[in-house]
């Protein structure tokens, strides 16, 4: 229950060195200043900010985006980010007064679904945002391993470009990927230079971007330089096929000077199997996207199954309610119909649980045995799940 003194706007031009030093104050880091690279991809009518009387207290906004759901196909979605609240103000409403804003503000809009990455694991559940809905690996794997036999590279060409060189034909090959793979989201003219940023600020240490250019792909990376064994850390690799990515592969295993790589990637990354010792590849997981669904009746049939199934829903959600009740779900030949229903309910669950499953990251199974999910009738939370899941790991390169 937000604080009855607390009042929630739209911010203005002149909020905006107040909304950067609550921002600042809440992630202990320091004040952004006029250049911040946020300030580029802030979309001011969707900018909230909190008050205590003429005090800032709180921010969030929501990012116009595009998210590529299973089948191939782009569904709007609202991108949550910059979400803190003031030291000294929390445990007042604050958060819970910005999400119920955004979740009502989106259903009004006609966006079906939110995500964002969280700062901390243990907030967002309670507004209704479903865990692993993409998952991240870390891999950190030593330079000059070999590939197995099986394993061809090509004799392309792969050439090390100035940014401004890169930056046109990143933009088209990404382009072109990001609409075939589950998770990756559009980017609108700015936020290559978000993802992208290199001040010095931004390096933590590092060197400034590498940008190199296959045929059918590009990486680009940072060094960490050490006068024995320096490290190379890739920000982004995107291929074409896979040809394209087994030659860049290679292109970094080969440099010289290099004596390991870590990369944040997708859980189900193949360099594992690609090379000759796996043992050899170190992989931590983590949560990356959180997703949300706004409105169940328009969400859930924008994505394509994977199998056909018939079961009745019951959906509990405090902060949406013209989402609580019982929904019967109907996949069939990939296509999916969402309706309204009084008919025996077959699984119950709550609407996090749902966002962990839209993308096929997480398991209704596993969320059954976590006790996040009750089965009514015998064998439909098994049938759900092998509706929900994909070809590939859903993945999103890509904070905001």
């Amino acid at each position: 229950m937000a604080d009855s003194a607390l009042s929630i706007r739209t911010i203005t031009d002149s909020d905006l060195p107040d909304y950067q030093r609550v921002m600042a104050w809440a992630f202990l880091s320091d004040s952004m200043g006029e250049d911040s690279k946020w300030l580029k991809v802030l979309e001011k009518d969707r900018a909230h900010a909190v008050f205590d009387g003429d005090e800032l207290i709180g921010t969030a906004a929501v990012l116009t985006r595009e998210i590529t759901v299973p089948g191939g196909r782009q569904a709007p979605a609202g991108a949550v980010t910059v979400v803190s609240v003031k030291p000294g103000h929390r445990r007042r409403g604050v958060a819970s007064l910005m999400m119920k804003t955004q979740l009502h503000g989106m259903h009004e809009s006609g966006e079906p679904i939110a995500m964002l990455w969280a700062s901390e694991g243990g907030i967002y559940r309670r507004y209704g945002y479903g865990e692993y809905a993409t998952s991240i690996a870390m891999l950190k794997m030593p330079t000059r391993m070999a590939f197995h036999p099986g394993v061809h590279v090509s004799d392309a060409r792969i050439r090390q470009v100035s940014r401004e060189e890169a930056l046109p034909v990143m933009r088209e090959i990404h382009e072109r990927v990001r609409v075939t793979r589950v998770g990756w989201l559009s980017r609108v003219e700015h936020t290559w230079d978000v993802q992208l940023a290199d001040r010095e600020i931004d390096r933590g240490g590092l060197s400034s971007y590498r940008y190199c250019l296959h045929p059918e792909g590009y990486v680009v990376f940072r060094v960490k330089a050490d006068s024995g064994s320096s490290e190379l850390h890739v920000r982004e690799l995107v291929c074409e096929t896979e040809q394209a990515y087994a030659d860049l592969y290679r292109f970094l295993l080969d440099m010289d000077l290099v004596g390991e790589i870590s990369f944040y990637t997708a859980w189900d990354d193949p360099i594992l199997h690609m090379v000759d010792n796996p043992r050899m590849v170190r992989r931590e997981a983590g949560d990356a996207l959180w997703m949300r669904i706004v409105d169940i009746d328009r969400a859930l049939p924008l994505r394509r199954y994977s199998s056909d199934v018939d079961s009745v829903l019951e959906v509990e959600d405090s902060l949406c309610p013209w989402n609580s009740g019982r929904w019967r779900f109907t996949a069939k030949g990939g296509e999916a119909t969402v309706t309204r229903t009084e008919d025996p309910v077959d699984v119950s669950l709550d609407i996090a649980s749902l966002g962990s499953a839209f993308l096929g990251g997480a398991r209704l199974s596993v969320l059954k045995r976590a006790h996040r999910v009750i089965e009514h009738t015998p064998g439909h939370v098994d049938a759900l799940s092998m509706a929900f899941l994909g070809a590939r790991e859903p993945h999103c390169p890509e904070v905001f």
